[in-house]
């Protein structure tokens, strides 16, 4: 079942930044997850929610995911976006109507 990770980030150092985006594609990639949306133009619709950046990624299934974000390669770069961002984060599984 697919899952979905979404991130809503306010970035504080946009060099550092720039240094976990650079390396996190590939490895998103390498564990089979594609990005949705990263960026792009927010539109607010309701309550007072006005994110600065959001990020969705779909992987297959939530192993793949933990994979991912649990794997060496990952969690050498994670420091980039823990020290440069204020984030929030969110898994959705996909839930298909019967």
């Amino acid at each position: 079942m697919s899952v979905y990770l979404i991130a809503d980030i306010e970035i504080k150092d946009r060099e550092m930044y720039s240094k976990y985006v650079e390396k996190v594609p590939a490895i998103i990639k390498k564990f089979g997850g594609r990005y949705l949306t990263q960026g792009g133009k927010i539109t607010p619709l309701s309550g007072n929610w006005n994110p600065e950046r959001i990020t969705m990624i779909e992987f297959e299934n939530m192993e793949r995911l933990q994979q991912c974000f649990n794997s060496p390669e990952y969690l050498e770069i994670a420091p980039f976006r823990l020290n440069s961002t204020l984030s929030r984060s969110i898994i959705v599984e996909r839930l298909v109507p019967a």
